[in-house]
């Protein structure tokens, strides 16, 4: 099949604008038919090139249109962010090409004023590039929004809480493309096994800086065609994300909840920490997603996790009590996934954040009975904003004073880059950690 690599960056990237689809969703569906190396490549490179630079593409559009962006037809206007990544981002392709390619498009969806539209536009930000492109606006906040493509409400939150040059560099590395992490299966293989196994397919990876399990994979193209991913001897999780069972650190023989469990990523770690010993129920909302954890464990060869579909702000009375550790693995607003789902700084309002703040309480209030006495209570969260993290943690403490945050210090390599650990959480961020932003928090309950 021959495929137009740009022809197909415009469907997906009105399927994620227009439609809102997730864009490691959209990418999977569309990237069924695309065989070549090189045509896939080229799309994410643009897919995730045009929507971690959205605001700045969209303001050299402003600058250089006189057509205000809502009267832009939606096919042509994603043509032209597509054009203008390749101009101002692509040095390897020859800007010439960029406009040509663009022309033709507009020719197959547009008729003959949006094909001059185009060709204008494209024409006028190659020929006068650094006129276009300069950010003339003196507001620091506003700076930072045009220039790393993060809303203006979003890096306001964030120079509140953090301060200008936090928030900078944050949104700085917000834009910047993570390494595929993954984790070691170690009821299959060992670490050393899985490396020299990988190296002989060509697949070169690096030690993990925090999380034991961890290898950082430096060129993942088709990693889960592998034959070692087919048998179960890794999985794909980010580094922040191993944390949570490493942290949690369960015993063998252990009960275990895990009361927001999909797509598994976590309950499949706590069993390996466990190896294979014990029992966890891992739980999630959606019939669907309870599919994805049911595929998750066949393939890691575990057979100590049961599943249910169930809402976890229902309360269970038949779970009082029952439980050594549950996991909160609680919805968020996913600010710390944005290297990965660039779409999230898009669409994330601040009224969003409200709302999961209450569901985060609701949740954390109603499971919090399911454990034992001198059980452990395990709350993650990829956000991070401490409203959602360990502002909502101490609310709950005030009000429970029969948990309590437990010394995690012993349980993170490298733990001198945390300041937390002792206090009993911690907090990554992208542009520090090089990881996903996340926060965990293990509390105990004493009575």
């Amino acid at each position: 099949m021959n495929i137009n690599a740009r022809e197909l960056s415009m469907k997906i990237l009105l399927d994620i604008n227009k439609n809102k689809a997730y864009s490691n969703l959209s990418l999977n569906k569309y990237l069924v038919d695309v065989k070549e190396r090189k045509d896939e490549n080229l799309i994410r490179e643009i897919i995730y090139g045009v929507l971690e630079n959205l605001i700045y593409i969209d303001y050299i559009i402003s600058k250089a249109s006189k057509v205000k962006m809502k009267k832009i037809h939606p096919y042509i206007l994603e043509i032209i962010r597509i054009g203008i990544y390749q101009i101002v981002f692509m040095d390897k392709i020859p800007e010439s090409a960029a406009v040509n390619e663009s022309v033709k498009l507009a020719k197959k969806y547009g008729h003959k004023g949006t094909i001059g539209f185009t060709n204008g536009i494209l024409r006028s930000i190659s020929r006068e590039k650094e006129k276009y492109t300069s950010i003339d606006v003196n507001d620091k906040m506003k700076y930072i929004s045009i220039k790393y493509s993060h809303p203006e409400d979003l890096v306001k939150i964030w120079i509140d809480e953090f301060g200008i040059d936090f928030t900078q560099k944050l949104c700085e590395a917000n834009n910047n493309r993570p390494l595929l992490n993954i984790r070691i299966n170690t009821l299959k293989t060992n670490k050393n096994a899985l490396i020299n196994s990988l190296k002989q397919k060509g697949i070169e990876t690096v030690d993990g800086k925090y999380a034991e399990d961890c290898l950082i994979v430096k060129n993942p193209f088709a990693i889960t065609e592998t034959d070692e991913f087919k048998k179960g001897l890794f999985t794909i999780q980010d580094e922040s994300s191993m944390l949570v069972a490493q942290i949690m650190n369960p015993k063998e023989n252990s009960r275990v909840l895990d009361v927001c469990s999909a797509p598994g990523g976590k309950s499949t770690h706590i069993a390996q920490v466990m190896n294979n010993k014990g029992f966890i129920l891992s739980r999630d909302i959606y019939p669907h997603k309870i599919k994805l954890i049911e595929e998750n464990v066949n393939r890691l060869g575990i057979d100590i996790i049961k599943t249910e579909v169930y809402d976890a702000l229902k309360r269970d009375e038949s779970l009082l009590g029952k439980f050594d550790y549950c996991l909160l693995d609680a919805p968020c607003s996913g600010l710390g996934l944005i290297r990965r789902k660039p779409e999230i700084k898009l669409n994330r309002k601040e009224e969003d954040i409200e709302s999961l703040s209450n569901l985060q309480y609701k949740i954390i209030q109603n499971v919090k009975d399911y454990i034992k006495i001198g059980g452990f209570l395990v709350y993650s969260t990829c956000t991070i904003l401490d409203k959602e993290n360990i502002d909502l943690i101490k609310i709950f403490l005030k009000e429970n004073p029969n948990f309590k945050l437990v010394d995690i210090q012993d349980r993170i390599k490298n733990k001198e880059e945390f300041s937390t650990l002792n206090d009993g959480y911690i907090k990554l961020f992208p542009h520090i950690h090089k990881t996903d932003g996340f926060f965990i928090a293990k509390m105990i309950k004493e009575r």
